[in-house]
């Protein structure tokens, strides 16, 4: 049987890597408002761990980016199907991802999906050429590298 499964990648800033992933992937940002006031009125969360974003509650130190087209658990607005999770944590990254995301657009975009991605904040850093095939290093806003193939 195959396991349930999530990419959790530590972030300075959750929200705005959620947004800019959900942006790069044509992903929706999961809405976790009716979890947080559920949990506002049992008196399990406070002011300081949420904040609003678009007109909703979320939350300050994890969101997270799913498939438009996977299911969803309505009670909480967490994604059961593709999704990635950004979790605040206190240090800054160091050194190269040892994990990645590749983002499939084909050559015929590349170009046009480099300019796209630097305008939500992406980096360029590297152009590959090796095994016949042509492919670009990037960067998200907080420095975490992907490829561009």
């Amino acid at each position: 049987m195959a396991v349930h499964w999530k990419l959790v990648i530590d972030c300075a800033d959750p929200l705005r890597l959620a947004a800019f992933w959900a942006d790069v992937l044509d992903y929706e940002v999961e809405d976790n408002s009716v979890l947080i006031e559920r949990l506002i009125g049992f008196g399990a969360v406070g002011e300081a761990d949420w904040t609003v974003v678009d007109g909703r509650k979320a939350w300050r130190t994890l969101a997270a980016v799913r498939h438009p087209e996977d299911p969803f658990d309505p009670d909480s607005g967490t994604g059961l199907g593709r999704r990635l999770l950004f979790q605040a944590v206190p240090e800054a990254k160091q050194g190269k991802n040892r994990l990645h995301i590749d983002v499939h657009v084909g050559p015929e975009r590349r170009d046009e999906e480099v300019r796209r991605l630097e305008g939500l904040g992406a980096t360029m850093l590297q152009v590959v050429q090796e095994h016949g095939s042509r492919y670009l290093i990037m960067a998200d806003p907080e420095g975490n590298e992907f490829c561009l193939q």
